[in-house]
């Protein structure tokens, strides 16, 4: 454990970050499975909107890197592509 108060401050800081980026990730994957799990094209096309909308959000904030939130996308798009069809 840290002795130190400087040492102290960025161990709770870390566990916040942590706790929070944990959240975001779940959440992340959850508007990922609500893509793949849509039953119809037009649940389909409003998960894949949402998705899009949290993956860019993650990449922003560094939770994921930008080439995966890339990579991501267009897996998501040529499985809402082939609900529609």
């Amino acid at each position: 454990m840290p002795r130190i108060k400087s040492a102290k401050k960025a161990l709770r800081q870390s566990r916040t970050h942590a706790a929070h980026n944990r959240t975001l990730r779940s959440n992340l994957r959850s508007s990922i499975k609500k893509v793949r799990s849509a039953a119809t094209a037009a649940e389909a096309a409003s998960a894949y909107a949402a998705a899009v909308r949290v993956l860019d959000r993650a990449a922003r904030t560094g939770i994921i890197h930008r080439n995966a939130a890339a990579r991501q996308k267009s897996r998501l798009a040529r499985v809402a592509k082939t609900k529609t069809a």
